[in-house]
């Protein structure tokens, strides 16, 4: 029996992933998340074999609570679904140990055949998202630029990105106006917004 636990903040999406992995003679949903910090404590509690996980929930993405599952519990694989699949999260995520990841438009069989897959050690990757992946190239930001742009998405002022980074004012502009210039954008705003389109920043 493989022990599933799944997480999406949308309550008739899970309820419904639920229903369709419970039809299945090898699969049992042993736990529910509707959000990254419930995914984790619902790890914790239940030690699954394999986490389904949407990419976009509150406090923690789906790519973030894969990182932290991947210390906490070495042996869960983790899929990450998707309404939003860009080459960059897909790159994130298999660098976050993700062993799958598919859209969420996949038909029902392959979602459970991907748990099964992943569950005995393979991986699986939507064929169109890794197309996607290879055609975007890889971010031009460095990690540090990133990081500083991913502060300003939520339009908080320099000092405070600054502050959260641990970094003077002065360098946090540096790497925004780094950013910007590399992404082609007018401003930090736009340049959020390059860096979310191609899933450079989550």
């Amino acid at each position: 029996m493989i022990r599933v636990l799944l997480a999406d903040d949308e309550n008739l999406i899970r309820s419904a992933l639920a229903a369709l992995l419970a039809l299945e003679d090898d699969l049992e949903v042993v736990a529910q998340a509707a959000s990254g910090d419930e995914a984790l404590a619902m790890a914790r509690a239940h030690a699954p074999d394999v986490a389904v996980l949407d990419l976009q929930m509150p406090d923690l993405d789906g790519i973030t609570v894969a990182g932290r599952l991947r210390t906490l519990l070495p042996g869960c694989a983790v899929v990450i679904v998707t309404g939003h699949g860009r080459a960059g999260h897909l790159k994130r995520a298999l660098t976050a140990g993700v062993r799958g990841f598919l859209p969420k438009t996949v038909p029902a069989p392959v979602l459970t055949d991907v748990v099964r897959t992943v569950a005995r050690g393979g991986r699986y990757v939507d064929p169109e998202l890794a197309a996607e992946a290879i055609s975007a190239g890889d971010s031009p930001l460095t990690p540090r630029e990133a990081d500083v742009l991913e502060l300003a998405a939520g339009g908080a002022p320099v000092e405070e990105i600054a502050a959260r980074a641990h970094l003077s004012p002065g360098t946090v502009r540096n790497h925004l106006s780094s950013a910007a210039g590399k992404l082609g954008a007018a401003n930090r705003h736009a340049a959020v917004a390059v860096a979310r389109r191609h899933g450079w920043i989550g």
